[in-house]
Order: structure tokens, then C-alpha cells, then sequence
């Protein structure tokens, strides 16, 4: 039994590690890119980053309105940014 553990465990143990890296990579990666800032108004952000490619109908109270770009989505609450998502994938090149 102890063996199956520490085998398991020793399998396990660098795959771990890797997806602590990997998560580490993209959240360095996100913070190189230029997303909209959490506080932007929706014409600020439709001023700076363009026109979405979708918008997507609020939902809930307070309503939370997403709007799609390419690589990410921009949530917003009422008229604000709450937060910019990259799509899945969707990192700079890890050169």
C-alpha cells in the first residue's frame, strides 16, 4: 500500500509542477498583453480596444453584459469593466 502511494505520489509530483508553471506562464503572459481595465465604460473600451465582434444580452441583477473579441471577453456590470478573460488558448507566444 505504501508503495502504490509513493509511486503515485512520484508520478504525480512533476505533473504538478508543471501545471503550476504553466499556470505561472500565462498569468506573466496576460500581463504583457492589453486588455481592458476593470472600471472602463463601455465607450471607453469601444473607444480604445473597437467594436466587439458579439454582444451578448445582459443577464441577471445587476446585469452583466459580455462582449467577445477575438482572443477575450470583457464582462461588465451596469456600464463598467469587471474583468477582461482571455479565450481558452489564447496566450502570447511562449518565446
Amino acid at each position: 500500500m505504501i508503495r502504490t502511494f509513493v509511486a503515485t505520489m512520484m508520478i504525480c509530483a512533476p505533473l504538478a509542477l508543471n501545471a503550476d508553471v504553466l499556470i505561472l506562464d500565462e498569468v506573466r503572459q496576460v500581463e504583457k498583453m492589453e486588455l481592458p481595465d476593470n472600471g472602463l465604460s463601455k465607450a471607453d473600451v469601444e473607444a480604445k480596444f473597437g467594436a466587439p465582434s458579439q454582444k451578448h444580452n445582459a443577464v441577471g441583477n445587476p446585469p452583466i453584459t459580455r462582449w467577445d473579441y477575438a482572443t477575450y471577453s470583457v464582462y461588465f456590470e451596469y456600464d463598467r469593466v469587471l474583468y477582461s478573460v482571455l479565450l481558452p488558448g489564447e496566450v502570447i507566444d511562449r518565446a
